[in-house]
Formats: structure tokens, sequence, C-alpha cells
């Protein structure tokens, strides 16, 4: 699902809402959240997940193409942790007797 797809989808929900206020409100709030990460807080939206900030500590990594050792510096990345009532929603959505996607390129000869 893309922006304008979340766009799409709530303004048809909520018919009294314009094209244009639901796509202010979806900025708004995903501006928010974007505002927030950088500041180094904390998001949680119970049932859905959290966003937290992580540190990646400098180390050492190769150039492919060269093989020569390059320095990576430390960074700080966003990342999302989902909630329990998510991960069972996905997983409800996941069939019984279907195989692991690595498992059927295994078998394959």
């Amino acid at each position: 699902m893309t922006r304008s797809d979340l766009v799409a989808a709530l303004a048809e929900r909520f018919g009294q809402l314009t094209q244009r206020d639901t796509e202010l409100a979806v900025k708004m709030i995903l501006d928010a959240m974007s505002d927030a990460l950088a500041r180094g807080h904390r998001i949680e939206i119970r049932g859905f997940g959290s966003f937290s900030i992580s540190r990646r500590p400098p180390r050492v990594g190769r150039n492919p193409r060269s093989g020569e050792q390059v320095v990576i510096p430390e960074k700080l990345v966003p990342h999302f942790k989902p909630g329990k009532a998510l991960r069972e929603a996905v997983d409800a959505r996941l069939p019984v007797d279907a195989a692991p996607p690595l498992a059927s390129a295994v078998d394959a000869p």
C-alpha cells in the first residue's frame, strides 16, 4: 500500500472528508511521526506496533568492487517492532499448507 492508496482508502471510507483533507491528514500524521523519530522519541501505536531509533555501531566493511577495507561510521536508524495484534493478524493470513519460500527453491532440481 502506498501513501496515495492510503489516502484514497480513507477518503472512500469517510465520505465527509475530501481527498485534499484526507491527504493533508495523512501528511500531518506521517510528518509528526518523522519529527518525533528525528528527535529521538519512541512512537507506540497500541495494537499496531512501535517505532524507535536503533544505533548501528561503527564497523569495517569491504568495497565489493575493489575488495579494499572501508570504515563504515556509526548510524542511527529507525526500527519498527510489530505489536502482538498485528503479528497475529498477519500470521492468520498465512495458509496452513503453504511451504516456506526457500524450501521450494531448495527442492527444485
